[in-house]
C-alpha cells in the first residue's frame, strides 16, 4: 500500500500560516480534492483576482454579508468547486476547517469539529444536516449526488437550528443550485470533458425567458468513468465502473415584486457499480482486491421543492418551502472482502421524505429584526421483504440474517429568533427552538432462524437556543460571541433474541464560541478566527451488551466529551494574484465511560457507568472522539496571467487532514485508525472568447489513501485523476 504522510509539510504549511500577523481565513476555501468532475456552474468571468467580492450567507433566513454574521462558515460559488474539484459532498472535507467526510460507498459519516455521526444504520440521525434547495436531504442515503449548475456551497460550523430547518448538533451545509432568471434572455453553457479512467463527462445548462413574469432553467450531467478498482474473483455483477446521469428543471413564476413561486425538480440515476473494499489492515494496495459474492451499488432518487415567497405591504416576508423526495438505494457485497470467504450482503432500501417549513420574516431595516417559522417533517424508511439480507454462507437459514418492515420517523419543530441593535455597534440575538420527534418499527427480524419481531416507538423533545452578542468595532472589523445548544433524537435498537432493548437516548450539545472577522489593506485581504467549546452529552454509541457482550447494543456515553479547538481562514486578493487558507486545530476528550467492544469475544459483565474494569470491559475516558482530527489545514494560490484578450490562469491546492480514529476503542489492530490524507491538486484555465479551456489534476501525488472504514472494511478514497474540459458559455 502506497501512503503518503506528508506530516512535516503539512506542519510547516500551517504554522506559515498562522505566523501571519491578522491569523485568519477565508470565506472561499480550497479543495484538493480527487475526482475533478465537470459538475458544478461555471462562470465566463474567470478569476481576475483583483478585489474579493462580497460573501453573503443565507443561514439565518436572510442574505447577509458573512463578514458581520456571528457565524463560523465557508462559502463557495460554482466557480470555486469547479476551480477546487468539488463534485460530491464528500470533498467538502478540503474545503473547510474542522471537516471530515467519510465515505463508505452506500452513506457517509459527515462530522464538524468531532460531531456528526459515527453509527451506521437508519436510526441514528446525522449531526450535520445537508439542505438540498431548502429542504433537508435523505441522512446518510444517496451520499453521491453529484454537485451540477450550482449557485453556492455554505459550510456552517457548530449548533444549527434555532432558525429553521432541523436541528443540528455538529453543522449544516446548505447547497442552492442556480435559479431560472426572468428577462434573463437564453444563456448557459454546455462542458465536456475527457479524462484517465476513460473518463467522459458532459453537462450543461440553459436559462429560459418564457415571458415578463416566467423563467424557465433546465440542467443536465453525465459522467462514464471505468474502475478505480483491480478486482479479481470470481465475483459477479459490476467492477466498480461509473456510469451517472442526472437533471433538474426549475420554473420561476413572479407575477409581480411581492409574489414569486419557484419550483425545482431533480433525478439523479448513479450507478456506481459496486463499492469495493477489503479487509481492515490488509497489506495489499487499497485498489487490487479479491471478491466472490455479487457486487452492485445503484442509487435512483428524486427531489421536488417549491419555494413561495410574499411580501406583505409592512415588508414583513411570508415563506413557505415544501419539499418531496424518493429514492431507492441497492447495493451488494462481498462482506468479509476477500475470495476466501462466504459471508455476502445485500439490501433494497425505500426512502420517502415529506417536509414543510413555514417562515415569517421582518424586513431588514430597523434595530428589530426577527424570524418566527414551524417545520414538519416525515422520513419512512421501507425494507422489501427478501431484499435485507446477511448470509454466511446465503441461502443457508441457519446462518442468515434478514430484516424486512418499515422504519417511519416524524419531526415537527417552533422556532423563532429575534435581533436587537443596542447601539450602533452593539447588537444582541437570542433565538429558540421546541423540537418533537418519533421513531417506530414496524420491522421483522429473522436472526439465524430465529424470527424476532419488532413494533416499538420512541419519542423525543428538547428546546435548544442561542444567545449571541455582536460587537462592529469598525467597518472592517467584528466581534461576536455566542453560547448555543443543538440536539439529535435518539432511536431503537433492533432486537438480538434477548428481548426487545431499550431505545437510545438523544445527543445535546451546549457550545461556546468567540470570533473575530476582519478586512485589511482596503480590503484586499479578508480573516476569521473563532475559537470554540463543546459540551458534548450521550454520544450515541454501539458497544457489547453491557450484560451479554456477544451482540453489539447503540447506547450512550455516561458522561460528556469535552471537544474546543482554534479555527483561522484568510482570503487575499492582489492585482492578479489569490491566496486563500484554512487551518482548524481540535482536542476531544471522551467522560468516563466503560464498554465492551462486540467485535472481541466476552461473556463478562460490564457497565458502562462503573466497569468494572478488565480485559474486556474497558475505560474509554481520556479517549478521542470518534472522525475528530486534530490538524485539518488547506491552501490554495493562482495567478491571471494576460496574453492578449486572452487569460491563462494556473492555480494549485493542497490539503492535509490529520489522522483519525473511527471507533472509541482506538484498536489499530482491528483497523479503526484511518490515516491522514494530503492531497495535492492543480489546474490552468485558458480564457478565449466564448471558450473556457481546463487541464485539471487531482491527487496529482497519487496517494493511496483509506476514505472510510465500515464493517471491518476499508473503501479506498480516489487516487490520481486528470484531464481537460471544454466549456462554451452562449447567451
Amino acid at each position: 500500500m502506497k501512503i503518503n504522510s506528508g506530516k512535516s509539510r503539512a506542519r510547516w504549511l500551517g504554522l506559515a500560516l498562522l505566523t501571519l500577523p491578522w491569523c485568519g481565513a477565508m470565506a472561499q476555501a480550497t479543495a484538493a480534492s480527487s475526482d475533478t468532475g465537470s459538475d458544478q456552474a461555471p462562470s465566463k468571468a474567470k478569476d481576475k483576482a483583483t478585489t474579493l467580492k462580497t460573501v453573503t450567507v443565507s443561514a439565518e433566513r436572510r442574505d447577509e454579508s458573512l463578514q458581520t454574521t456571528p457565524i463560523a462558515a465557508t462559502v463557495l460559488t460554482g466557480d470555486d468547486l469547479l476551480n477546487r474539484g468539488v463534485n460530491v459532498v464528500d470533498q467538502l472535507q478540503f474545503t473547510s476547517p474542522s471537516a471530515t467526510v467519510n465515505n463508505f460507498g452506500q452513506g457517509i459519516d459527515f462530522d464538524i469539529r468531532g460531531i456528526g455521526k459515527a453509527e451506521h444504520n437508519t436510526q441514528t440521525g446525522t449531526g450535520v444536516i445537508v439542505y438540498r434547495d431548502g429542504v433537508p436531504t435523505f441522512p446518510g442515503y444517496f451520499a453521491e449526488e453529484p454537485y451540477y449548475d450550482i449557485a453556492s456551497v455554505q459550510i456552517l460550523r457548530g449548533p444549527q437550528g434555532t432558525f429553521g430547518g432541523q436541528n443540528a448538533v455538529g453543522g449544516a451545509v446548505l447547497v442552492s443550485s442556480n435559479d431560472p432568471v426572468i428577462n434573463g434572455g437564453y444563456q448557459g453553457y454546455v462542458s465536456g470533458q475527457a479524462g484517465n479512467y476513460s473518463d467522459v463527462a458532459l453537462q450543461g445548462a440553459v436559462n429560459l425567458p418564457i415571458s415578463n413574469t416566467f423563467a424557465a432553467r433546465v440542467a443536465v450531467n453525465s459522467d462514464n468513468r471505468s474502475s478505480f478498482w483491480n478486482i479479481s474473483g470470481p465475483y459477479s455483477g459490476s467492477d466498480a465502473r461509473l456510469r451517472s446521469r442526472s437533471a433538474r428543471v426549475g420554473l420561476l413564476w413572479k407575477p409581480s415584486d411581492s409574489f414569486s413561486a419557484l419550483l425545482k425538480t431533480d433525478y439523479n440515476h448513479i450507478d456506481m457499480g459496486a463499492y469495493p473494499a477489503d479487509p481492515v489492515n490488509s497489506p495489499n494496495d487499497p485498489f487490487n482486491i479479491t471478491a466472490n459474492a455479487p457486487l452492485k451499488a445503484l442509487d435512483q432518487f428524486s427531489r421536488t421543492v417549491l419555494k413561495i415567497d410574499y411580501q406583505f405591504a409592512n415588508g414583513v416576508k411570508f415563506r413557505a418551502t415544501s419539499g418531496y423526495q424518493h429514492g431507492s438505494t441497492a447495493y451488494k457485497a462481498d462482506l468479509d472482502g476477500t475470495e476466501l470467504g462466504n459471508s455476502t450482503f445485500r439490501d433494497l432500501v425505500y426512502e420517502t421524505i415529506y417536509s414543510q417549513e413555514l417562515n415569517l420574516i421582518s424586513p431588514d431595516s430597523g434595530p428589530l429584526t426577527w424570524v418566527l417559522g414551524a417545520y414538519w417533517q416525515k422520513d419512512t424508511y421501507t425494507f422489501p421483504p427478501g431484499q435485507f439480507l446477511i448470509g454466511v454462507p446465503e441461502g443457508f437459514p441457519a446462518t442468515e440474517y434478514a430484516l424486512q418492515g418499515t422504519n417511519p420517523k416524524k419531526n415537527t419543530a417552533v422556532f423563532g429568533q429575534v435581533g436587537y441593535q443596542l447601539t450602533d455597534g452593539l447588537k444582541l440575538t437570542v433565538g429558540g427552538r421546541y423540537s418533537k420527534d418519533r421513531t417506530t418499527n414496524h420491522v421483522t427480524v429473522v436472526q439465524y432462524g430465529l424470527p424476532l419481531i419488532d413494533d416499538q416507538s420512541a419519542r423525543y423533545s428538547n428546546f435548544s437556543g442561542k444567545v449571541s452578542l455582536d460587537w462592529t468595532l469598525s467597518e472592517r472589523n467584528f466581534l461576536y460571541a455566542f453560547a448555543a445548544s443543538g440536539y439529535r433524537p435518539g432511536g431503537l435498537n433492533v432486537p438480538v433474541g434477548l428481548g426487545l432493548p431499550d431505545p437510545f437516548k438523544a445527543e445535546t450539545v451546549t457550545s461556546l464560541e468567540a470570533g473575530w472577522k476582519a478586512a485589511w489593506l482596503d480590503d484586499h485581504l479578508r480573516t476569521q478566527v473563532n475559537v470554540f467549546h463543546n459540551d458534548y452529552k450521550n454520544f450515541q454509541v454501539t458497544i457489547g451488551y453491557p450484560d451479554f457482550p456477544t451482540f453489539g447494543i447503540e447506547l450512550n456515553t455516561p458522561h460528556p466529551t469535552r471537544i474546543y479547538g482554534f479555527e483561522a481562514q484568510l482570503q487575499a486578493a492582489f492585482g492578479d494574484w489569490s491566496v486563500y487558507g484554512n487551518l482548524g486545530w481540535l482536542h476531544s476528550d471522551v467522560g468516563e465511560f466503560y464498554a465492551t467492544d462486540p467485535r472481541l469475544p466476552s461473556v463478562a459483565f460490564c457497565d458502562p457507568a462503573s466497569g468494572p474494569q478488565s480485559a474486556t470491559c474497558r475505560n474509554l475516558g481520556g479517549t478521542e472522539q470518534t472522525y475528530a482530527p486534530k490538524l485539518t489545514f488547506n491552501t490554495g494560490l493562482q495567478r491571471t496571467i494576460h496574453v492578449g484578450s486572452d487569460t491563462v490562469t494556473p492555480r494549485i491546492n493542497y490539503a492535509h487532514i490529520a489522522g483519525q480514529w473511527a471507533t472509541l476503542f482506538e484498536n489499530e489492530a482491528l483497523g479503526d485508525r484511518i490515516g491522514s490524507r494530503n492531497l495535492l491538486g492543480a489546474q490552468i484555465d485558458w480564457s478565449h472568447g466564448s471558450w473556457l479551456t481546463t487541464l485539471y489534476g487531482s491527487n496529482l501525488t497519487n496517494q493511496h489513501y483509506i476514505g472510510a472504514i465500515n464493517s471491518g472494511l476499508r473503501f479506498a478514497g480516489f487516487p490520481r485523476q486528470y484531464g481537460i474540459r471544454a466549456t462554451y458559455f452562449f447567451q
